[in-house]
């Protein structure tokens, strides 16, 4: 990516959404523009988790506006993730389908432990390099991701559902504060942490680190009141339960250095706040300047280079966990890139990487769930792709993964994506024609084979082989000859000339 290239990270967190703009200046990215509003996504949940109509209207109101910001912004250089409250959401798919018409980029749904690795990236970024092994804690509207890293990499992610908007609503309605609500809150944001204290305790870190949200209020509140800038401490924190108990209410909470969209939340966040403090044994934690969406937009330079993108390292060691056969996989690669390479010659050269890369991963595991069964061996890669920890991806791409993987052989209709996506049926047929060509398990000839889409028929594809290849290759013909048929059944076609 080159340098001065502008980039752009939408964060549509529970309590707020944010829009981040960066410039690319030599490996660092320096903020051009931040934009935050309060949508508070994370209370428009009724009892059956399902967004309601004002909170699906507040987040398409507020992603509007970020639009109008982003009108010139190609795709390479947006990334837009939503988190806890859009992965619980039952109708999340509705709020997406308009959010992504109104945004104009699409919007990943990105799994706790994916959150946690960016928000890692984001804060480590922001400070000094060193050895130091670092925990580092964000407590967010309805979840709190914890990690422990080093340097850029982070050994340890999780994401617990404990937030500051979920435990505002549970423990003070209205806004109300009492000594045994925060003893209440406290000790049920303990129950849920519990399972942290082992592995995130004390002795398993060097310094400890908030990243945004309630911990950055809470610095503000404590910084104004004279304590050390920039630290939260117990003693900090004993300071003001005394002074949210005192006040008994949000609305006459009187304390210089809070915002007004932090009001209502501080219960809920100081209450996980103190429960994580007690837990894992810290005495005082620094404000950190990076978030989330800093740490999407290193992310977006990383995904530029197959070198540096975490996705290729995800699918290496799923290929080694589940014993993929390595020169199988590598021939489906090598052909159903070149076969793709044919389908989308027009492309520039990046997007045309891009969308390679990731037909190259679904070769790469087509075969994973024979480590499970041979029979059904697409099946059982597919639940493997949709239920793995994948670093790096977020869920649409990961089940997108799935897809091409459970596709990959047998009937079409049995697939759950849409078959009207031209990308993605692209590089299904693609993947699917390398796999009979590579039927034998050893280099297929290629010569003389042409894939091309239909020029009268956008939903047609004319594979084209060498005169006397299907007497050369019978098996291998009599299997294109079946694939047509099983193209016959959707609402694409595939034409073979000269079998």
């Amino acid at each position: 990516m080159q340098h001065g290239t502008l980039l752009a990270a939408v964060d549509l967190g529970s309590n707020s959404f944010r829009l981040e703009i960066g410039r690319l200046d030599h490996g660092r990215i320096h903020r051009i523009e931040y934009l935050k509003e309060t949508v508070r996504q994370g209370n428009g949940l009724d009892e059956e988790r399902n967004l309601t109509d004002e909170a699906m209207q507040r987040g398409w109101d507020c992603l509007a506006r970020f639009a109008e910001r982003l009108a010139g912004f190609t795709k390479s250089q947006v990334r837009a993730v939503a988190t806890q409250t859009l992965r619980e959401a039952r109708n999340r798919d509705v709020f997406l389908s308009k959010a992504h018409r109104i945004l104009g980029f699409p919007i990943d749904v990105i799994p706790g432990r994916e959150e946690a690795r960016l928000i890692y990236q984001g804060v480590t970024h922001s400070l000094p390099q060193s050895d130091e092994r670092r925990l580092v804690v964000d407590i967010g509207g309805r979840s709190t991701e914890m990690i422990i890293g080093k340097g850029f990499a982070a050994s340890l992610t999780e994401s617990y559902r404990v937030g500051s908007v979920a435990w505002s609503m549970t423990y003070f309605p209205q806004g109300q504060f009492s000594a045994s609500a925060f003893e209440s809150a406290e000790v049920a944001a303990k129950a849920v942490l519990e399972e942290a204290t082992e592995s995130y305790c004390a002795g398993a870190w060097d310094a400890a680190y908030g990243s945004s949200g309630t911990i950055g209020a809470v610095s503000d509140v404590l910084g104004a009141a004279g304590f050390a800038a920039g630290t939260v401490s117990q003693e900090g924190l004993d300071w003001l339960l005394d002074r949210l108990v005192k006040a008994q209410s949000a609305d006459r909470l009187k304390l210089d250095g809070i915002k007004e969209d932090r009001r209502a939340v501080i219960g809920g966040g100081v209450s996980v706040l103190r429960a994580v403090f007690a837990l894992l044994g810290i005495t005082e934690m620094q404000a950190a300047q990076g978030a989330l969406r800093h740490g999407v937009l290193y992310d977006l330079l990383d995904r530029e280079q197959e070198v540096t993108d975490l996705r290729s390292t995800t699918v290496h060691r799923l290929c080694s966990k589940f014993s993929a056969d390595r020169d199988q996989a590598g021939r489906v690669s090598k052909v159903a890139c070149h076969l793709f390479a044919m389908l989308r010659a027009s492309d520039a050269a990046s997007e045309l990487e891009r969308l390679r890369r990731k037909l190259e991963w679904a070769a790469q595991l087509h075969e994973i769930g024979s480590h499970i069964s041979h029979s059904d061996y697409h099946k059982h890669g597919a639940y493997i792709l949709d239920n793995a920890d994948a670093p790096g991806f977020a869920q649409p791409e990961q089940h997108r993964l799935s897809q091409l993987v459970l596709g990959h052989r047998g009937k079409l209709r049995k697939l759950d994506l849409s078959l009207d996506d031209p990308i993605f049926i692209q590089q299904l047929l693609c993947l699917r024609l390398a796999v009979i060509l590579c039927h034998a398990r050893r280099e297929p000839d290629m010569k003389g084979l042409l894939l091309q889409s239909g020029k009268d028929a956008a939903k047609t594809f004319i594979l084209r082989c060498r005169s006397g290849w299907a007497e050369s290759f019978p098996q291998s013909a009599h299997l294109l000859r079946e694939e047509v048929l099983a193209w016959q059944k959707t609402p694409w076609s595939l034409q073979v000339h000269g079998v």
